[in-house]
């Protein structure tokens, strides 16, 4: 659980930093435009795989919990 709310923060840092960064630097209209979608896009991405794998850790341990014990 330590290691998700460590990820969950990384992530939402990086989000933040990335979009920061964006807004502050001086470039014309049509190149921020560019590079938010192209950081948008980045962060989509992430975000998806961050998804993906936290469901499949999800599935295998409910796959664990369906399984029924073993008795010795």
């Amino acid at each position: 659980m330590k290691i998700m709310r460590f990820l969950e923060g990384f992530l939402l840092g990086a989000v933040l930093g990335a979009f920061l960064s964006i807004l502050l630097t001086p470039e014309s209209g049509e190149e921020l435009r560019g590079r938010i979608k192209s950081e948008a896009g980045r962060i989509q991405g992430e975000i998806k795989s961050a998804a993906s794998e936290r469901r499949a850790e999800l599935e295998q341990q409910l796959s664990s919990l369906r399984t029924p014990p073993k008795t010795i």
